[in-house]
């Protein structure tokens, strides 16, 4: 299953950024589909996910400036990213899950995007 990521770039701190993240060979009615980010030498985190039917999870540091959003006839799902700043720098990745409980944990997910750089400065 091949999932893509892109969107990425450098923003200016209280900027905005949307990650659109394709998985067009899902074919799952119940997948869950989240991101990631990872900054250099820090552990990849959990950033946003969202279940097929709508139910999402934020990571605390974003709630209130991130939404995660999920368009099922495009099989396309986004990360909106608004008042960023510049600790949100790092590597997005965006991953897939069939049988997903934790959200934030990474080793649930099945299959990844090669990530997309987001950066960030004050």
């Amino acid at each position: 299953v091949q999932v893509t990521e892109s969107g990425g770039g450098s923003v200016q701190a209280g900027g905005s950024l949307r990650l659109p993240c394709t998985a067009p060979e899902i074919t799952s009615n119940s997948c869950t589909m989240g991101w990631f980010r990872q900054a250099p030498g820090k552990k990849r985190e959990g950033v946003a996910a969202i279940y097929t039917y709508g139910d999402t999870y934020y990571a605390d540091s974003v709630k209130g400036r991130f939404t995660v959003s999920l368009d099922k006839a495009k099989k396309t799902m986004y990360l909106q990213m608004n008042s960023l700043i510049p600790e949100d720098t790092g590597m997005y990745y965006c991953a897939a899950g069939a049988s997903v409980v934790d959200r934030a944990a990474f080793d649930e997910y099945n299959w990844w995007g090669q990530g997309t750089q987001v950066t960030i400065s004050s």
